[in-house]
């Protein structure tokens, strides 16, 4: 246990670690390739279905790496699927109304508590199960899925801090991914959109930086409001709510005693 009392459920083993580095390579391509590729009409809704079976590939092998190296057990399964359940509801109560997305607190404030491994793989397990409850299963699905799983991957990953200064850390923290989140988000139809504002419009035969700053403008007139939303709502209650929150994941935590090595007589 360290200073701060976080203890990582899921701590990355380097076979896990590697197919996660290669998953996100995965979906960083899947995400900006309009900046180095020319497109055709409609080939990210042909290429989605594909990306989706690569990405649920991808994390059963995550999967598997841990069970292969002792890191995931009945306990760790559980508690990803009770925080993904009701990271999925959450999704229901914030879905389209204007940026309030309460779902991102708890990814946000989960992935601190369980470490950068086990919280990829609930921010892509909580997205999933949304998108069952809210019927919105479809080619942006596993954009969606690979987005929050960096979210909170992001949230295990940031340095340590305790008391304050970590409510502080991690507010400003969901801030910026309440913003990032929509950003990557939207290159996943810009490249096809027939009209937008001017000068925001993705041109195939641009440069990279030419499109980069054609993208710039498109999220700053379309998507800046909502995401800033979405942002301010997860500092507000990772400040207001976040303690309480942490507090009981490391409690809980601590009791089930992950990663506990197992005695046998």
């Amino acid at each position: 246990m360290n200073s701060t009392g976080h203890r990582p459920v899921l701590r990355v083993r380097p076979r896990a670690a590697l197919v996660l580095a290669g998953t996100s390579l995965v979906g960083v391509a899947a995400f900006t390739w309009p900046f180095v590729l020319r497109t055709t009409e409609g080939g990210q809704q042909a290429v989605a279905p594909w990306l989706f079976v690569v990405v649920l590939g991808l994390l059963a092998a995550v999967a598997a790496a841990e069970l292969a190296s002792g890191g995931l057990d009945a306990k760790t399964v559980a508690l990803l699927g009770v925080l993904a359940s009701v990271g999925g509801a959450l999704r229901v109560l914030g879905a389209g109304t204007a940026g309030l997305e309460p779902m991102f607190f708890l990814l946000v404030v989960a992935g601190r508590a369980l470490g950068p491994g086990a919280g990829f793989l609930l921010g892509t397990l909580a997205m999933l199960v949304g998108a069952f409850l809210t019927g919105g299963i479809g080619p942006w699905a596993p954009f969606q899925m690979l987005a929050a799983g960096w979210v909170t991957m992001g949230a295990g990953l940031l340095p340590r801090a305790s008391g304050r200064a970590e409510r502080w850390l991690l507010a400003g923290y969901g801030l910026v991914a309440g913003l990032g989140y929509g950003a990557v988000m939207n290159l996943y139809f810009w490249p096809f959109l027939t009209t937008g504002p001017e000068g925001g419009g993705y041109d195939p035969t641009a440069s990279a930086a030419q499109n980069l700053a054609h993208y710039a403008a498109f999220y700053v007139v379309t998507s800046l409001a909502w995401d800033l939303v979405r942002g301010v709502l997860t500092a507000v209650l990772c400040l207001v709510a976040g303690r309480a929150l942490l507090a009981t994941l490391r409690r809980g935590l601590r009791r089930a005693a992950f990663d506990a090595p197992v005695v046998t007589t």
